[in-house]
């Protein structure tokens, strides 16, 4: 990308990316906070793990296209459709690795925690919760990576971001203008997953 093509689209690709930014952080937001607990609930009730897990794989399976194309007719076009198929990608991740990482954890460290009186809530925010993060963390990095490479596909139906210049250099067989979507979304997808990962190690010290 030379200099004039940047002050050309220098603006635009900085709002685009605010807005890829807004769509991926609401919607991994809103995945943490109904994928931890489901994950939660996969260990606790055996009855429901099937269901809970074979669900979010189900979301998983669905091309991105389709899952838009199913979201129109329900939510309209736009930002909202967009959140929400970003939302239904993220939660795998989420949920798999909550319970991954607390299935992991050695029954003796339950056992002694119930000795020392803790009940099924205690025991689950001071022992379970802390001893997984870091599991929990991971599927936290896979699921915002992916959520950034979706949401270029979002553009499609009129949510912005950085997939409106791919969408828009792909109509245009212009080179300059693809890159100036693909290149920001996978710098901020790096930049995700290594600051991530810093939170997760600043947990486990």
């Amino acid at each position: 990308m030379n200099h004039l093509f940047l002050l050309r689209y220098g603006e635009e690709i900085l709002q685009r990316s605010w807005e890829h930014i807004l769509l991926v952080g609401i919607a991994i937001a809103i995945a943490i906070c109904l994928g931890v607990p489901l994950g939660v609930a996969a260990v606790r009730y055996p009855s429901l793990r099937q269901g809970i897990l074979g669900l979010a794989n189900l979301f998983q399976t669905i091309p991105s296209l389709a899952m838009f194309g199913l979201l129109i007719p329900l939510v309209g076009i736009g930002v909202t459709p967009a959140i929400i198929a970003l939302f239904l990608y993220s939660l795998l991740p989420i949920i798999r690795n909550t319970y991954t990482g607390i299935t992991a954890i050695e029954p003796s460290i339950r056992e002694a925690g119930k000795a020392m009186g803790m009940n099924s809530r205690q025991l689950l925010w001071q022992v379970e919760l802390p001893l997984a993060l870091g599991i929990i963390f991971a599927g936290i990095r896979v699921a915002t990576v992916i959520a950034v490479g979706i949401a270029t596909v979002g553009a499609a139906i009129g949510a912005g971001g950085l997939g409106e210049l791919i969408f828009r250099g792909i109509a245009a067989l212009d080179d300059q203008l693809i890159l100036a979507g693909a290149v920001p979304a996978g710098i901020m997808a790096l930049i995700a997953d290594f600051g991530i990962g810093l939170i997760a190690d600043s947990f486990r010290r």
